[in-house]
């Protein structure tokens, strides 16, 4: 089926809606072959470019047109010569590497490299139900050079309601060195961790169990058998201890999803307010209690030692402080 484009308006006129909203609007006649067939069916074979589904949700939102009255059903029996207004809308995948300005807390900035203190509730890098306000989106808009980088210089992730530090090459150069040197292990994370239970034994535990999908639940990882998952190791030091809770400095050796949460859920210590794992909120937390407070490694480009510690956010101080625990930060710093 071939359609003919009848008008699709000036520059300025095919690139908004009423209201502002961005699109296309594009005119087309419904051609004899089609004749008798569904809305829909004719929309995607006039636009196969775009899925039926997204198709039938223009067409359920009053996007498309028939001789001038809103088509509000996918249903709808066209006629050979039937004349349609099509707004099409960008999808949400369209918009996921969108620039859009947003408040960063940089904590150093270099022409190679970033270190930003993520803030519990910002989606690092753009995913199905979050195509846009993602740290990515927010890094296109902060400089220039992100449009040309793999994730525009994002190098590794924290969780959406993970707080702390995160590393962002602004350079080729940067983000490979970067990419290298979390593989090589060179990179040394350290997180603040508020967990649920008493604390018995040696004040120092390494994990070593490998992470796969949840056989049960896609949305959670686990501890898994050999071969069955990748490699996982943490090492928990338990900083402070009461009846009710433990605050831990865990540092990652490699880094899977969901990793310290798996492994402290594992050994019987969910995180705090960490639902997903067998948390729950306490001390008015809502989101699990950990945060990335130390990095440590050496500049991408120059080599030079860095060192960056970011404390705590309001909500989880506080929650710690609930809690009874202290602990010094200055053992973040420590080797």
């Amino acid at each position: 089926m071939n359609a003919e484009i009848i008008s699709t308006g000036s520059e300025s006129d095919d690139l908004l809606e009423e209201g502002g909203t961005l699109g296309e609007t594009r005119t087309c006649a419904v051609p004899a072959d089609a004749h008798g067939d569904r809305l829909d069916r004719v929309l995607v074979q006039l636009f196969p470019g775009f899925s039926r589904s997204y198709l039938q949700q223009l067409v359920a939102g009053g996007a498309v047109q028939k001789d001038g009255a809103v088509l509000h059903k996918a249903a709808t029996r066209l006629k050979a010569g039937d004349q349609l207004s099509v707004f099409l809308k960008p999808t949400l995948q369209a918009q996921a590497f969108a620039p859009q300005s947003m408040p960063l807390d940089v904590v150093y900035e270099d022409a190679d490299l970033l270190v930003i203190n993520k803030p519990a509730g910002l989606v690092v890098h753009p995913a199905a139900g979050n195509w846009s306000g993602t740290l990515l989106n927010g890094l296109l808009a902060y400089h220039p050079g992100a449009t040309q980088l793999p994730r525009a210089g994002i190098v590794h992730r924290l969780d959406k309601d993970t707080s702390g530090l995160m590393l962002v090459a602004k350079s080729r150069a940067a983000f490979d060195g970067l990419v290298r040197a979390i593989a090589a292990r060179e990179v040394s994370r350290r997180y603040l961790a508020l967990a649920h239970g008493h604390w018995t034994g040696d004040s120092v535990r390494q994990v070593d169990q490998p992470i796969g999908r949840d056989a049960r639940n896609r949305l959670r990882m686990a501890v898994v058998s050999p071969g069955q998952g990748k490699t996982a190791q943490t090492t928990f030091t338990a900083l402070d201890s009461n009846a009710q809770a433990t605050a831990f400095l865990c540092r990652l050796h490699t880094g899977r999803t969901h990793q310290i949460r798996v492994h402290a859920a594992w050994m019987g210590h969910p995180l705090v307010a960490d639902g997903l794992y067998g948390g729950h909120a306490r001390w008015g937390l809502k989101r699990q209690a950990l945060h990335a407070m130390r990095l440590d490694l050496e500049h991408p480009v120059s080599a030079r030692p860095l060192g960056f510690e970011a404390l705590p956010p309001e909500d989880l101080s506080d929650a710690m402080g609930f809690s009874g625990l202290h602990y010094n930060p200055g053992i973040f710093g420590e080797s």
